[in-house]
């Protein structure tokens, strides 16, 4: 199945750790992980659970969430293909410090923190480590402060943004969004009924297509309601 044109949305390039590593000490990264692959909705990681294990995502794309306590969550970023998940943790050999749910099929190497390391060691990775976590840190905190302030279309259109701008490369519907309503609405912490009024007004722009599911129809009309 060929994918279907979207008006603004072009092929996505090397991202992530991967563009900051390189393609070759990328290969060789993924030769010391075992492959595994993970269902649509499944729990990778677990907020205060031991940080064991690094994923190299080789396909699809996350959300990470923290967990509030009474047990909400809210979203803190999303991460997709030629990231790293579980980094933080495992460097530091703490806790893990989110919860990280898979939004699509996904698949990733899995690295013990012992063979990350010693990847990290054998092919002068520290130094992209820090400045891939500076990059991401660099991202998530400004966003966040700032998402605070807009109203709640911008918020909805900045996540959806996200969403396709993270599509992986081979991905038969670039454009299509794989959230429901409720779902835009807990990652925001928003009423659903809030979030479905704005979705409609976003398909009146003519951002998405029209229809119960989820998908871009002009990403530049998308990126104007976003503020980007």
């Amino acid at each position: 199945m060929c994918a279907r044109a979207v008006k603004g949305i072009s092929p996505s390039v090397t991202r992530g750790f991967r563009a900051l590593l390189g393609e070759d000490r990328w290969s060789r990264l993924l030769e010391y992980g075992v492959d595994k692959a993970y269902p649509p909705g499944h729990c990778l990681f677990r907020q205060g659970d031991p940080g064991s294990a690094v994923l190299a995502l080789v396909s699809g794309r996350v959300k990470v969430l923290g967990t509030e306590p009474d047990g909400g969550k809210l979203l803190i970023t999303l991460r997709g293909a030629d990231d790293l998940i579980g980094e933080v943790a495992a460097r530091r050999l703490s806790k893990r410090t989110a919860t990280v749910e898979t939004i699509d099929r996904c698949t990733a190497r899995v690295l013990s923190v012992d063979r990350f390391n010693a990847f990290l060691s054998r092919h002068d990775g520290h130094s992209v480590l820090t400045d891939y976590l500076v990059t991401k840190l660099s991202q998530t905190v400004p966003y966040q402060v700032e998402l605070v302030h807009f109203s709640p279309e911008r918020k909805i259109a900045r996540l959806l943004l996200e969403v396709v701008a993270l599509a992986d490369r081979s991905s038969a519907n670039p454009d299509h969004i794989p959230f429901s309503q409720q779902e835009v609405a807990d990652a925001l912490g928003m009423a659903r009924s809030t979030v479905a009024l704005h979705l409609q007004r976003l398909r009146e722009s003519g951002a998405l297509r029209a229809g119960p599911r989820l998908a871009v129809s002009d990403l530049s009309t998308l990126k104007a309601s976003a503020g980007v």
